[in-house]
């Protein structure tokens, strides 16, 4: 961790880099040029790279149910993927507050293409970019951002699955401390690089329930207003989040469970969903995940989404996915890691399936635990899906691996391998 700044998959980024971290650096280079003492500049990221095919022959592709929102992820990601994230302290005021600038460069590459971070295969793109005004004493040592920032993202790991995410390009008033409990409220319109039109979305969250011994409770309520087009309407969602450490009273257990509910626009349960939606369309979702590392050699999570689709023209959905990553070490650098996915979706159409697994034996040279990285994996992902899905993925993607005309063709099965490098650092 601590050679971070050497690592080669920085060499990868060759064909975009000057042009990347020259719209990286320019916000810092104005920073530089103040008048003032400026603090170091932290580097920190995330990266994944890997070389994979499948059984059919030619280049790895993902197993992915339609209609589900997610996919397990170890040995079943199809690209190259980095995060260089860039952290400045501008300005420290007497009162003990800091002005702070943040960006990040993200980078990504489908596999099976030239490595561009560009065109219909890939991107490089500033996604985040933000000036942070940190413990406020008049916001009692509360932040206030201005910019575009990932924020209160919150995830099951091993589905890569956000499902509560507030993300956006706006300002916000972060962790205000009123009492014993804390306040934040974010202004933004626009949640992702896609989305059309620019909507006006409010989100306010309060955190600091003490609930129990280790447990704290968060409530947030999202409202997204009616943009200008014609036909669309508002919507409205809320959430209650309820995180357990030391789950069971026992240590190294933490559990998160959390309750989603949302009509019109907001069914997209925090994010911004389709605006031609009314009050009479209605999501809710339950999502668990549970953490665990009760030795220093075996760890992993489980995780479990339920979601429910309510549509008056009866496209109703209903989306169950179960899953579980157990990690066990033999040393203090090698691990044996398995996991296994099952999503299922219940739409017009028939009932969708899809089982996922993965064995991948893994060298991790900085020590034997779940969270612990890099990790240079070794990997073999075998996946079963039945008709309704293969169906479903013909018609919605033709050319996905469960479609009938894509890789896999008239088969219901196929698996796929590969070595992957994941890495993160601060």
């Amino acid at each position: 961790m601590k050679n971070h700044k050497n690592f080669s998959l920085l060499h990868c980024f060759q064909p975009t880099k000057k042009a990347l971290l020259g719209k990286a650096l320019l916000a810092f280079c104005s920073c530089l040029a103040l008048p003032m003492p400026v603090q170091a500049l932290d580097f920190s990221g995330y990266s994944r790279i890997g070389l994979a095919g499948s059984d059919e022959g030619g280049t790895q592709r993902c197993f992915q149910l339609p209609g589900a929102q997610s996919k397990y992820r170890l040995g079943n990601e199809c690209e190259e993927y980095a995060e260089l994230i860039f952290d400045q302290d501008v300005l420290s005021l007497e009162d003990g507050s800091s002005l702070g600038l943040h960006t990040m460069a993200q980078l990504y590459n489908q596999y099976g293409h030239e490595l561009k971070f560009s065109d219909e295969h890939g991107f490089s793109r500033l996604s985040e970019w933000y000036l942070e005004w940190k413990n406020m004493p008049v916001l009692n040592g509360g932040n206030f951002w201005i910019g575009r920032r990932w924020y209160n993202r919150n995830d099951i790991h091993i589905s890569d699955y956000f499902y509560w995410n507030q993300s956006g390009t706006g300002f916000g008033f972060d962790q205000v401390a009123i009492g014993d409990l804390k306040y934040s409220y974010v202004f933004s319109r626009k949640d992702n690089q896609d989305q059309d039109p620019y909507i006006n979305r409010h989100d306010f969250n309060i955190s600091g329930f003490k609930t129990n011994p280790g447990g704290e409770l968060t409530v947030g309520l999202n409202y997204i207003q009616k943009p200008d087009s014609r036909d669309a309407h508002s919507g409205w969602a809320a959430i209650v989040q309820h995180r357990q450490k030391d789950f069971l009273g026992l240590g190294g257990r933490n559990n998160t469970v959390a309750l989603q509910y949302g009509r019109g626009s907001g069914t997209g349960l925090s994010y911004t969903g389709d605006p031609s939606l009314n009050n009479g369309d209605k999501s809710w979702r339950l999502v668990d995940y549970f953490d665990w590392q009760v030795t220093e050699r075996f760890g992993g999570q489980f995780g479990i989404v339920y979601q429910k689709d309510i549509r008056p023209d009866g496209d109703d959905q209903r989306w169950l996915s179960i899953g579980v990553r157990p990690v066990y070490a033999f040393s203090e650098q090698f691990k044996l890691i398995a996991e296994l996915g099952r999503d299922q979706v219940n739409a017009p159409g028939g009932t969708r399936k899809l089982t996922k697994f993965t064995i991948a034996p893994t060298w991790s040279p900085s020590g034997p635990g779940f969270w612990t990285r890099p990790e240079i994996r070794f990997y073999y992902t075998y996946a079963a899906w039945n008709e309704a899905a293969q169906r479903a993925a013909t018609t919605m993607d033709p050319e996905s691996a469960l479609s009938a005309t894509g890789p896999f063709g008239s088969d219901r099965n196929g698996a796929n391998f590969g070595v992957q490098i994941e890495h993160w650092w601060k």
